[in-house]
């Protein structure tokens, strides 16, 4: 079927048909179709946009970059066919169950850039979490481990050795046995802001990994994980103005 509808090339991009002749030693290429995708049912709220960048409010659910079963329906993919800025790339990593500001760049000259800077650890991102509260919890707090995720495992997880994280803690608001908190990331693992909550005893509410790894349906949007990126600042490294973009999202109170 893929060599009758011409999906079938060779190592020059010439396309291979039914009359091409076998050579020994060649390559053929060919990609598989995508699974057909169930549309995340929210959307992406645009901050701000100019030459350089396109800044993004992200929902709940929504994949920040084509990966595994999540391909079309990512904030990448709508953003390059809604605004048709096939180089647009985000400049750094948001989870797919983390809600909040993304940023991304318009072009591929200013891509390295930006994203070296939020690799050299120059933007300040402030995060807001609902979980657990352990009045022996004593916030605020700044918490440093060595976090390793291993390719194939879902969860993240602690090991001795020489710190390669770091989260500053602090306390917002009490409510019963769950509170509100402004986590200050200085550097950016994987799971770092779920572990290192998951640490002190006090798991992000709707966490299907941390404490335990839960049986969820990819598509059931029932129980957000109440992670929220709240804002990014830094300085611009071609103007030179501090530039602060803010989530207008909240993080309800769990019922």
């Amino acid at each position: 079927d893929k060599i009758a509808a011409a999906e079938v090339v060779d190592e020059r991009g010439a396309v291979v048909t039914s009359e091409t002749p076998y050579r020994v030693g060649s390559f053929v290429y060919l990609y598989r179709d995508p699974p057909e995708e169930r549309r995340v049912p929210f959307e992406l709220d645009v901050l701000h946009r100019d030459d350089d960048l396109l800044v993004v409010d992200k929902p709940h659910f929504l994949a920040s970059t084509p990966r595994g079963r999540h391909i079309v329906e990512t904030a990448l993919v709508r953003l390059r066919r809604q605004f048709d800025l096939p180089e647009l790339s985000p400049a750094h990593r948001l989870d797919r169950l983390t809600a909040g500001v993304l940023v991304c760049t318009v072009h591929r000259a200013a891509r390295r850039t930006y994203q070296m800077m939020f690799a050299d650890r120059r933007v300040r991102k402030e995060y807001e979490a609902i979980a657990g509260f352990d009045a022996d919890v004593r916030l605020p707090a700044t918490v440093r481990s060595h976090i390793v995720k291993h390719a194939g495992r879902l969860q993240a997880r602690e090991v001795p050795g020489e710190p390669n994280s770091e989260t500053t803690i602090e306390l917002i608001e009490v409510r019963g046995d769950i509170a509100r908190y402004r986590l200050l990331p200085t550097t950016g693992k994987t799971h770092q802001l779920r572990v290192h909550l998951n640490t002190l005893g006090i798991p992000i509410i709707g966490d299907p990994l941390y404490p335990e790894i839960l049986d969820v349906a990819v598509d059931d949007y029932t129980n957000p994980l109440l992670l929220l990126a709240r804002s990014v600042e830094f300085v611009d490294p071609y103007s030179g103005d501090l530039r602060r973009f803010e989530s207008r999202r909240r993080l309800d109170w769990p019922p």
